[in-house]
């Protein structure tokens, strides 16, 4: 009796400190409701993912506005005219969604997450529970079968991002738009609409991995999800997702932080201002080191087509995952973030932490064949341990037949020593921009 009141003390206790910290950082642990849970085996193996690609896309793609939220404040006219023309317009002819994802995995991503049904009640899949769908526009076909196909194929994790807050059931219902809730009439009957609409989601499509909820009744929703579908992650509903910001320190447990590529979630034509790809790099960089992933979106044309201006972005990620992803995928955060320009990942058996040198990247890039001494205060060295930087064989410098570029280390009582040099060539001009990676096995933390 009494080891088990000292185990349920024990557990009190780790509860209590985890609450404590989510609480000191700003975020609070999403209400529950009902005793369904995400899976902590599938959690585990979502923190292994570490980046994701998101995907907004309606039929108002077409005027380049917000995703759904003109129709809040909207005049009548304006509201016939979003509902009854806009649809008769959306034909989509360029959509291929294996161009999607082979964008996506050359980036690194792992999982997808897509717009089934926005706010605005716009249904992109072949839905019994409303005209306001795809299949009443000239394309006439099934966006979330066709999509839900091309992950499968190329190996991504399907994703769907569902609204229970729906813009055209208020209209129909003679309710004001808003995007305050549900209350009076409407209330349960929108419930057991959503309800229909996700028997349909998670009945024709197969198994889905991952399901994103943004807004209404989300708790009750992820609920009903982990009984159509035990194995379907509930992110968004069930675990902290902050969106367009990190959070100062890392947060308890699985979380994910999303992210627009500019200013807006959906296609945005003009006026747009889009965040580099060495921006990217250091988002994720700094993500995975407090323990989340990153969510990153895209905004589709009224075409189908991913704009140039996106997909160029995802390919400086592309280059950057693909000599640095083992410091990103089937990680773990450490026992501290990092350090004066400096984030810290580690291998998930600990025998391996990364170092990221976000300080010298952008304008302060790293430049090739620069050596730099550097001295990491939270790590030393044992008798094993071995130093390398992610990418390159620190055996030649191109054109340079004299210099070697070979990586050394030596405790000192200022911390552990590297003498480290840039020696892959990435770029024609040599310039690269984006963080260098420095893989150290068998090290310890100081604290």
């Amino acid at each position: 009796m009494m080891k088990f009141k000292y185990i349920l003390l024990t557990v009190l206790l780790a509860f209590t400190i985890s609450t404590s910290v989510c609480r000191a950082q700003g975020y609070n642990k999403p209400t529950m409701i009902g005793d369904l849970r995400n899976n902590p085996e599938l959690e585990e193996e979502f923190m292994d993912w570490g980046l994701g690609m998101f995907v907004h896309w309606s039929h108002d793609s077409q005027l380049g506005s917000v995703i759904s939220h003109s129709m809040v404040g909207a005049s009548e006219k304006y509201l016939d005219r979003y509902i009854n023309e806009l649809p008769k317009t959306f034909n989509p002819k360029l959509y291929d969604p294996n161009e999607w994802v082979e964008i996506a995995k050359l980036a690194g991503v792992k999982y997808m997450v897509f717009t089934t049904k926005h706010h605005n009640g716009f249904c992109m899949w072949d839905t019994k529970t409303t005209d306001f769908n795809i299949m009443n526009t000239p394309y006439r076909k099934d966006i979330v079968k066709d999509y839900v196909n091309a992950c499968r194929a190329h190996g991504i994790k399907v994703g769907f991002y569902f609204s229970p807050e729906d813009f055209i059931f208020l209209h129909r219902m003679g309710e004001t738009i808003r995007r305050v809730g549900t209350s009076g009439k409407e209330k349960g009957g929108l419930l057991t609409y959503n309800k229909k609409q996700l028997d349909e989601l998670f009945g024709n499509y197969g198994d889905i991995d991952v399901v994103f909820f943004d807004g209404g009744e989300k708790e009750k929703l992820a609920q009903y999800i982990h009984k159509l579908q035990p194995n379907c992650l509930v992110t968004r509903g069930e675990m902290e997702t902050p969106e367009q910001k990190l959070p100062k320190e890392p947060i308890p447990g699985p979380w994910e932080s999303c992210f627009t590529l500019g200013t807006q979630w959906q296609f945005k034509p003009t006026n747009e201002d889009y965040k580099t790809g060495g921006t990217l790099i250091n988002m994720l960089i700094e993500t995975r080191a407090k323990g989340g992933n990153l969510l990153l979106n895209v905004g589709p044309e009224p075409s189908g087509i991913i704009p140039f201006e996106q997909e160029r972005i995802f390919r400086e990620l592309a280059l950057w995952m693909f000599i640095n992803d083992e410091a990103i995928y089937n990680i773990r955060p450490c026992p501290v973030t990092g350090e004066d320009g400096i984030y810290y990942t580690q291998s998930k058996d600990g025998k391996s932490v990364y170092a990221f040198f976000t300080e010298f990247s952008g304008e302060n890039r790293w430049g090739y064949g620069e050596r730099k001494e550097l001295v990491l205060k939270e790590l030393k060295a044992t008798a094993d341990t071995k130093i390398s930087v992610l990418g390159q064989n620190d055996k030649v410098l191109e054109y340079k037949k004299d210099v070697n570029p070979k990586s050394n280390f030596k405790q000192t009582g200022k911390g552990l020593e590297i003498s480290v040099m840039r020696a892959q060539r990435i770029y024609n001009n040599y310039a690269w921009p984006n963080t260098i990676v420095v893989k150290l096995e068998n090290v310890d933390f100081v604290k």
